[in-house]
């Protein structure tokens, strides 16, 4: 039987070997203007299948990976049933987001675009925020880290309003980073590279 690839969601990847040319690095970068300015140029990126870019590590996805912070104290929940990367199921972690999707194209910003929508569908942000990218993940000493590379957002919120939307997201509040880093070993490991460079 064959198989409708239109229903198959492809999204947005840059070949590994240009994140090598830019500067590899493994952990947590705060220097992402080079990165910035090389992957998301459209010349370099497209949009392949997800399901195809999962097993393949000769590309990278890019991930807008976002952090709700109010008054010191960082949002986190537990990934359950349903959440799109099973690698991760069970997993605590601090980042909202997701893939930039071929369905973000219509807007004139498609990586901002794809932030929104993620945000939006993930959770209910209820309060005025600032938003800020403070840095870039790469991890490749896990299966689910060597085909993404995430771009991480601290926003910071006025109220701790931010609630669940996704019926996936379980456990889900507000906690010090230096009280989340004592589960550091339940925490996605994006998570925890992110909590050690905001206790450090």
């Amino acid at each position: 039987m064959s198989t409708d690839s239109s229903s198959v969601e492809h999204v947005l990847v840059v070949p590994t070997s240009l994140f090598h040319e830019v500067g590899y690095f493994q952990g947590f970068q705060p220097n992402i203007q080079p990165y910035l300015e090389v992957l998301l140029n459209p010349a370099v990126t497209s949009y392949r299948p997800r399901d195809v870019m999962e097993q393949d590590s000769s590309f990278k996805q890019l991930i807008p990976y976002c952090i709700f912070r109010c008054d010191g104290q960082i949002f986190s929940y537990r990934r359950g049933q349903g959440q799109g990367e099973t690698r991760l199921l069970k997993k605590r972690s601090i980042g909202i987001g997701g893939h930039i999707s071929s369905i973000d194209q219509h807007a004139p910003n498609v990586y901002r675009e794809a932030m929104r929508r993620e945000i939006e569908e993930e959770v209910f942000l209820e309060s005025n925020f600032q938003e800020t990218c403070i840095g870039l993940i790469n991890d490749d000493l896990t299966e689910v880290g060597k085909v993404h590379l995430g771009i991480v957002h601290l926003i910071d919120i006025d109220e701790p309003k931010v609630r669940p939307r996704e019926e996936s997201i379980h456990e889900a509040g507000f906690a010090k980073p230096s009280e989340l880093i004592l589960a550091r070993d339940q925490f996605e490991t994006w998570s925890q590279i992110c909590l050690e460079h905001l206790i450090s």
